[in-house]
């Protein structure tokens, strides 16, 4: 490396470091204004509100003991930590309980006044049993409290300490219907008991389809059944909801229910940083697109609602990086409200999603409206086999982003799959097929560079021709001249690589959310969906993370090495600091991919090394003595005239001028 090369490196290993100590002073001063508002609540005895402030202080130092112990002793005396009052599910492993689940709703207590629930009174209290429904690929938890979900465990995935991936578990979850009798009592399904129907035991699809019926009894004969249909080795469910004889009980001028679902989404990964990128609400706009409900922290905070007279939804899906769950219309919904909340950060969870979901009631003495909801990965082939662009779950970029992933890169990927057991030689195949395809456009890229560097002397020559400051036109105009009397383009080398690059994006959005990657080791890279750590460290540097990741390394350091040796040496005293620049850029890559799948830097670090490759192999071709003597012949012939220019001397001549000659 040069002078210029290693200050520019310092330069911005200092500058990380000082936006290090910038932003942990930053995020001190936040969290101090934010733990003295929460000591005043506390001592004006506002235990709730101090409670939550104490909780916001965590966003800036997630791990400071003493707040999270003065949230314990909150949740204590507020009774938050009871485990008969708050789920499991919504407590952290310090005791410090989402704010989200008490503020939102999300938990119900027990129903203290039974008679106000009308002709449901019966239901509002009995025996909270489970009723469990599993095929070959997955195993669901019914609740008789609410006839709903309450567990979905994948049978074929592991989280990465080695558990069950269980998309949801626990009380926090809410699924059911709202609506109004009659008698104008408020009627919440959720809260209620069930029944199950023919029910002998666990039951095990295997074969042919069969239902778990959840019957929800009111006074009159009249009520309310939850069916769910599994089908052998499917991850889509068919769900209907029955409504026997409740003409009697529902006014005659419904038209719509409100089903409401609410979900905790927990972390699965082991990397949290890259999973809560990838997690998020998407809703299908009935005969439209797809639309994400926010990506950015600050998207997710608002809340965007969906009424009838703007558009109606074909479904409502719940995701993180691979896996979702989908709540899907047989028709549409009429309407729905939806909304994405950051969890709190100490917690295990994500987010918190929630959906009041209208849908088309019949009045009648026998009505049904019917769903399907699917639980399962964001395998992008699977999801397409729907027909439902359930597919577009699995974000690929867009445009021509996706256009390459969708038709290039997943097909090959597939093919390859069928064959090949090890992901890891399957990336190694699959970059090569990409570099060989790509290898006319990288190697006119070096002929191109080339050029560039056997025209170094001349271009010099017009460097000393023009030393002054204030020739620097005249300098440049006789440096394009020349360029043009060779038949050289100074852009030739870099459209090539331009060209290259929609496929370069493609490997960036497809590695981090292909499901087949996930949790597939390859040397000492446990998981090829995350980063790979081989070293801890026991602080957190801004960007870099708290590990050191091996493959990044290789890549940083073959991406230097790659751009040492396909450099052109000419054009370096026009732009001197763009060679800083360009050793810098792998250096802040570096940072940036420090935390992302390994596979996808795996996959750069090959790249580089057979852009190394193909780099020496074309030098061994490519004689620049032979592009030397061309160049002069070039410069010798005369300048050929563009299009352009032969029409306007026509036009000129036409008119009886004469263009001046250059």
């Amino acid at each position: 490396m040069d002078r210029n090369t290693i200050t520019g490196i310092i330069l911005i290993f200092l500058i990380f470091l000082g936006f290090s100590f910038y932003n942990n002073h930053r995020m001190g001063k936040f969290f101090g204004a934010e733990k003295e508002y929460a000591d005043s609540l506390y001592a004006a005895g506002n235990y709730d509100q101090a409670r939550e402030a104490y909780i916001k202080a965590l966003n800036y130092k997630p791990k400071d003991q003493p707040t999270i112990q003065k949230v314990t002793e909150l949740n204590q005396r507020l009774g938050l930590g009871n485990a008969k009052q708050q789920p499991e599910t919504s407590a952290t492993a310090a005791g410090v309980v989402d704010t989200t689940a008490s503020s939102r709703g999300a938990t119900a207590g027990p129903v203290t006044d039974s008679t106000a629930f009308g002709v449901f009174s019966s239901k509002v209290k009995g025996q909270d049993e489970f009723y469990t429904i599993e095929n070959d690929l997955m195993v669901m938890k019914i609740s008789a409290r609410g006839g709903k979900p309450y567990s979905v465990m994948l049978k074929k995935y592991k989280t990465h300490d080695g558990l069950p991936v269980v998309l949801f578990n626990g009380d926090s979850t809410v699924f059911g219907y709202n609506f109004f009798t009659i008698d104008n009592k408020p009627i919440r399904t959720d809260v209620l008991y069930f029944t199950p129907v023919g029910y002998t035991g666990p039951m095990v699809v295997s074969g042919s389809p069969a239902s778990l019926t959840m019957r929800l009894e009111a006074s009159g004969g009249a009520y309310i059944d939850f069916i769910y249909t599994m089908q052998p080795d499917d991850y889509m469910l068919g769900f209907e909801s029955v409504f026997h004889s409740m003409a009697s009980v529902i006014p005659a001028n419904t038209t719509s229910l409100a089903l409401d679902w609410k979900m905790y989404i927990p972390q699965q990964e082991k990397g949290r940083q890259n999973e809560d990128m990838y997690t998020g609400l998407k809703y299908k706009v009935y005969q439209e697109d797809v639309v994400d409900l926010g990506g950015t922290r600050m998207q997710r905070q608002k809340k965007q609602l969906v009424t009838e007279n703007l558009m109606k939804t074909d479904w409502i899906a719940y995701k993180d990086q691979f896996f979702s769950s989908v709540l899907i219309a047989d028709d549409f919904f009429l309407n729905a409200a939806v909304s994405s909340t950051n969890a709190d950060p100490t917690s295990r969870y994500l987010r918190f999603f929630e959906s009041e979901i209208g849908v088309a009631f019949q009045h009648s003495d026998n009505s049904s409206v019917k769903m399907r909801i699917y639980f399962g990965p964001n395998s992008y082939t699977l999801l397409k086999k729907y027909d439902l662009q359930l597919e577009e779950l699995v974000f690929l970029g867009r445009n021509i982003i996706r256009w390459i992933s969708q038709f290039v890169i997943i097909p090959i990927f597939n093919l390859l799959d069928n064959f090949i057991v090890n992901y890891g030689l399957i990336i190694l195949i699959l970059t090569l097929i990409i570099k060989l395809a790509l290898f006319p456009l990288t190697h006119k890229s070096f002929i191109s560079q080339a050029k560039m560097r056997v025209m170094k002397p001349m271009v010099d020559e017009i460097g000393k021709k023009y030393p002054k400051q204030e020739d620097a036109m005249k300098k440049q105009q006789a440096t394009m001249d020349l360029y043009k009397k060779a038949g050289v383009s100074p852009m030739g080398g870099c459209l090539p690589m331009l060209l290259q690059m929609p496929i370069l994006f493609a490997m960036f959005r497809f590695f981090p959310t292909s499901i087949e990657l996930r949790q597939q080791s390859f040397l000492w890279a446990k998981d090829l969906s995350t980063y790979d750590s081989i070293l801890n460290l026991p602080f957190t540097i801004p960007m870099y993370g708290d590990h050191v990741s091996l493959f990044t390394l290789l890549m940083t350091a073959s991406t230097i090495i790659t751009t040492k040796i396909s450099n052109p040496s000419g054009g370096q005293e026009q732009m001197p600091g763009m060679k800083t620049m360009m050793y810098i850029m792998p250096v802040m890559f570096m940072f940036i991919l420090n935390n992302f799948s390994s596979g996808l830097t795996y996959y750069y670090f090959l790249a580089n090394v057979i852009s190394i490759f193909q780099t020496q192999l074309s030098r061994r071709f490519v004689s620049e003595a032979e592009i030397l003597k061309k160049i002069e012949e070039n410069k010798k012939k005369p300048a050929k005239k563009s299009k352009w220019q032969q029409r306007l001397e026509a036009a000129a001549k036409q008119s009886g001028r004469q263009l001046p000659k250059k």
